[in-house]
C-alpha cells in the first residue's frame, strides 16, 4: 500500500488517513507532499491525484485506491478486521461510528478558524461564539463516549480506535490554540497525544522544513 499525505504540521485529514494505515497494522509506503508549493498545481494534476481531484490523503492498495479518511477507516476495516477500528459492542459501535461521521462532517468554525499546526502553540485568545458552541458539542459527545463506554481505558471507547483516529486533529488543535477544555477532556487529549502513533507523527512535523505563512496564524 501507498500513502500520500499532505505535510505533517498542517494537514489535519493526512493524520487521519496516516493514522487509519497505522491502526491497520499493515507496511505501506508513506509519500508526504508539500502543499500549496510551487510544484502543488503540478503535482496535483498526476494520474496518483486524479481519483481525488489533487486532495489529500490517497491510498492505493495495487489497483484499489480510496481517498477519504474515513473511507480509509472502512477500507482498512475490511482488510484487517472491523475490530481493529471499532467497539465490538454494538450500542458502542453505533455511537463511534455516529460520531466519527459528525466529525468529518461538522465543527466546521473551529476547523475554519483554528487550522491545524502541530509545531506551534499561540497564546490563549477568546474563541468566537459558533468556535465555543462547536467546543460545547465536542466535549458533549467525548463526555456521552467515555461515560457510557470508556470503562478503565484512556480513550473514548476504552481503547484507541477509528473515534479517536477521528478526533486526533482535532486534540491538536485544542492545545496549539489553547482553547478552554474541561478537566475529563484535558486528560482525554493528553491519552490522545501521548500514544506513540501520535508521537510518531508530531516528532516527523518537528523535522519538517516547509513553512506555509497563512497557517502560522493564530486566527486562520
Amino acid at each position: 500500500m501507498k500513502l500520500i499525505i499532505g505535510n505533517k504540521a498542517y494537514s489535519s485529514w493526512s493524520l487521519r488517513g496516516w493514522l487509519a494505515c497505522r491502526q491497520s497494522g499493515l507496511p505501506f509506503e508513506e509519500v508526504v507532499v508539500p502543499l500549496y508549493d510551487e510544484e502543488w498545481d503540478r503535482r496535483r494534476e498526476g494520474a496518483e491525484f486524479a481519483p481525488s481531484s489533487g486532495k489529500v490523503p490517497i491510498l492505493w492498495d495495487g489497483d484499489a485506491v480510496v481517498w477519504d479518511s474515513l473511507a480509509i477507516v472502512d477500507y482498512l476495516a475490511d482488510k484487517v478486521g472491523r475490530d481493529r477500528f471499532w467497539p465490538a459492542d454494538d450500542a458502542a459501535r453505533a455511537m463511534a461510528r455516529s460520531m466519527a461521521a459528525e466529525m468529518h462532517s461538522s465543527f466546521v468554525a473551529l476547523r475554519r478558524k483554528h487550522s491545524m499546526n502541530i509545531r506551534r502553540a499561540f497564546d490563549p485568545v477568546p474563541p468566537d461564539a459558533d468556535v465555543r458552541a462547536d467546543l460545547a458539542r465536542l466535549f458533549e459527545l467525548w463526555a456521552q463516549a467515555r461515560a457510557r463506554f470508556g470503562g478503565e481505558g484512556d480513550f473514548l471507547f476504552g481503547t484507541f480506535g477509528a473515534a479517536d483516529i477521528m478526533f486526533a486533529p482535532v486534540c491538536t488543535r485544542i492545545v496549539t490554540y489553547s482553547l478552554p477544555a474541561p478537566r475529563f477532556a484535558l486528560a482525554y487529549i493528553s491519552a490522545v497525544l501521548g500514544h506513540p502513533f501520535l508521537q510518531d507523527w508530531i516528532a516527523a512535523a518537528q523535522e519538517e522544513e516547509w513553512v506555509i505563512e497563512k497557517f502560522e496564524q493564530p486566527l486562520a
